[in-house]
């Protein structure tokens, strides 16, 4: 009985230490969730009451132009961006894992950008790629090169901001390779050497291979980062020039907040979160396989 009594007070206690995350997640984000999917039923613009319109927003989603464009344009974002990512990330991984000197201060330097503030990052790589006076384009006037119009071309914007995410968040991916590498047998290597294996072998049929579980993640990772593009068209280009940047994350923002669709920007919001899944599921399936 008395076994019995401590155990129960024991719950008691570990229920008490779990009430706040417990009441935090139900505020912001059982509710929320919650609160999405009833608007994704209605029209409501934040002033007026609700409006049941049952279906209308999925009919409204699928002949949306536009909504299809922001799809576009995300997808033509993660296919600059992941693979440009994940190569500049294992360069940069296998050039750390090295006895170099100075290793742990190129390790937190590319780390930097990570933990500062995505806005800040995206007002600096804004000047940076201004036309007339960007530090770019100067340096490409004394190269005795055209200027380049990084944000004002609709064939260069969207390249352009792939280029600064990957220079943001690379950081994050350094380090999951690193620690991918580490975890690599030094023997393998030796045998290699014995064997008169080449840097470029060992790194295909050794590297590779035993960073197949991080490549998983790092590509699951990029994904759905990639899907989530919004500070950076917001801050750089509003969705411009010609909607060439407009993203799927900015679509939804403007529809919620600019033209106060609540109801339908839940409907995108949904829509949206399946596609993500859908691929991400996919990823995984094929990349584990090979």
């Amino acid at each position: 009985m008395r076994l019995f009594q401590r155990i129960k007070n024991s719950d008691k206690a570990g229920y008490v230490m779990s009430l706040p995350y417990i009441i935090s997640f139900l505020m912001f984000m059982g509710f929320p969730l919650v609160f999405s999917l009833i608007l994704v039923f209605h029209k409501w613009n934040i002033v007026t009451p609700m409006e049941f319109v049952g279906l209308r927003n999925f009919v409204r989603l699928f002949q949306d132009v536009q909504f299809l464009r922001s799809i576009t344009n995300t997808l033509i974002f993660i296919s600059i961006h992941i693979p440009l990512q994940i190569a500049v990330a294992l360069m940069l991984a296998v050039f750390l894992n090295q006895k170099i000197k100075f290793r742990a201060l190129f390790r937190a330097t590319y780390f930097l950008p990570v933990v500062v503030s995505g806005v800040v990052i995206t007002i600096l790589w804004q000047q940076l790629y201004a036309f007339e006076t960007g530090l770019l384009n100067n340096i490409m006037i004394k190269f005795g090169l055209d200027k380049i119009p990084w944000l004002v071309s609709p064939d260069w914007a969207m390249p352009s901001i792939a280029i600064m995410a990957t220079w943001k968040n690379v950081g994050l991916y350094v380090i999951l390779f690193l620690v991918g590498l580490q975890g690599v047998p030094s023997y393998m290597y030796e045998a290699a050497d014995i064997d008169g294996a080449k840097a470029w072998q060992k790194f295909f049929y050794i590297t590779l291979p035993a960073l197949n579980s991080t490549m998983v993640l790092v590509i699951i990772l990029s994904t759905i980062g990639g899907f989530s593009l919004f500070i950076e068209p917001f801050v750089m280009t509003g969705g411009g020039p010609m909607n060439s940047t407009l993203s799927a994350m900015l679509y939804i923002y403007n529809q919620a907040f600019y033209f106060g669709h609540m109801g339908y920007a839940a409907t995108l919001g949904f829509f949206f979160a399946f596609i993500i899944l859908t691929i991400v599921l996919l990823q995984k399936k094929f990349v584990e396989r090979k």
